[in-house]
């Protein structure tokens, strides 16, 4: 078990033994309704074994008192229709909470349907455990007091990003390229907002909208790129369409530099290789590297385990949360759960996190990092055999990236 994790397993272990014992246990049965088939399968696939090595683990160690989890996987395909498909299904199935990550288009649709249901089924609400969905609407204009959202949004990271970026003399020309739906379009309107802000000076050269899992040569987009002069590419892809970008800038001899917010996630990685080393960067709110390796017994135990990289350290926080929301009500009802997360704290992998009460968006620490070497020393794990990993050049304190918000969340009675 981590060091770092025990203060956290003995506080809830003095915690239990002072508290009035359950009068039964119940459980805590997540349906995770994520891509588990086709071009995004496997990131799907890494996010239901990190879900179902934290179960095993939560069980074992009883966060959530005597009450356990259980967590199983829908495919929902990466479609919006699909999931809420798949939705009735584990409503049928007696679900109280949904977790799904992949596809801000489909989060959306997922949220007005919880909220439809919770509406007109009153005593059998669904919570819904957004661990990847990151366009910032879901926590704004859409805010759901049902959604809760662990990863940070998309503003966050472009706030952190361009932070970042802004210190670099060296970038005078950012070519922006991203998939074409929710998150794209966010990703393309804050870099422009953010970088007038920061650096009037640097000029946007280009600003592709590609369609999202259909591209298979981005070779085009790339000649574009270099033919703009860019030196430097924001793209907010991930899955396939990141991994074959930067193949297609690799082949192409492109020397810009990518920063990315998904250049750790499965087979990007491999894309990358060594010819990519310091010029790809990416933003994220946790990497293996960090400055105390923290989370390195997590990271040892998943790669013996499921011999894959474990990155979505946010489902820890997922569990984490839930698990003392539970055994804190001594219930596994939904609504109780959702109003003892409101403004929960906790002490996660990536540090001291907070779940903000008036929009249910994590407020956590982000780290810039950089596709670098493994020496051993600062770089001591890689990911998907490689020999290379993610440098940490700085980590970046909550409040730089905290945004502001619009929720006008209604809540119901408790």
């Amino acid at each position: 078990m981590m060091k770092m994790i025990r203060p956290l397993v003995l506080a809830c272990s003095v915690a239990a033994a002072f508290a009035a014992p359950s009068a039964h246990a119940d459980t805590i049965k997540i349906a995770m309704i994520e891509t588990m088939s086709g071009a995004f399968a496997p990131i799907g696939q890494n996010q239901l074994n990190t879900f179902r090595m934290f179960t095993e683990m939560a069980n074992q160690q009883k966060w959530a008192g005597n009450h356990t989890f259980d967590v199983q996987a829908f495919d929902g395909k990466g479609s919006p229709q699909e999931s809420l498909n798949q939705l009735k299904t584990v409503i049928d199935q007696g679900y109280r909470f949904i977790a799904q990550g992949n596809g801000s288009g489909v989060a959306a649709a997922l949220v007005d349907a919880v909220n439809k249901h919770n509406e007109r089924n009153p005593g059998k609400e669904i919570v819904f455990l957004n661990y990847s969905a990151i366009d910032p609407d879901l926590t704004n204009s859409k805010c759901s007091f049902w959604h809760f959202r662990f990863d940070a949004n998309s503003d966050m990271k472009m706030e952190a990003l361009t932070t970042y970026m802004a210190k670099d003399q060296n970038i005078k020309k950012v070519y922006i390229i991203g998939q074409n739906y929710a998150h794209g379009h966010q990703v393309t309107r804050a870099a422009k907002e953010y970088l007038k802000r920061k650096r009037p000076d640097v000029q946007i050269v280009g600003d592709d909208l590609h369609p999202i899992a259909q591209v298979k040569d981005f070779a085009p987009y790339v000649a574009k790129i270099k033919a703009s002069g860019a030196d430097s590419v924001i793209t907010g892809n991930w899955g396939a369409d990141l991994a074959l970008l930067v193949k297609a800038a690799k082949d192409a001899g492109l020397t810009a530099k990518f920063y990315t917010y998904y250049g750790g996630t499965t087979g990007v990685p491999t894309a990358m290789g060594g010819a990519t080393e310091g010029l790809v960067k990416q933003v994220a709110y946790w990497i293996p590297n960090n400055e105390t390796f923290a989370g390195k017994e997590i990271v040892e135990a998943f790669k013996k385990k499921y011999n894959d990289d474990f990155y979505v350290s946010d489902i820890y926080t997922i569990m984490q949360m839930v698990g003392k929301a539970a055994k804190d009500t001594n219930s596994v009802d939904p609504v109780k759960i959702a109003f003892a997360m409101e403004g929960m704290k906790v002490k996660a992998i990536n540090g001291d996190v907070e779940m903000r009460a008036a929009d249910h968006q994590l407020q956590q620490p982000l780290y810039i990092s950089t596709w670098s070497k493994v020496d051993g020393k600062k770089i001591k794990y890689d990911q998907e055999n490689t020999g290379y990993g993610w440098s940490n050049d700085q980590k970046i304190d909550s409040y730089v990236a905290s945004q502001p918000t619009s929720c006008q969340m209604k809540r119901p009675s408790k």
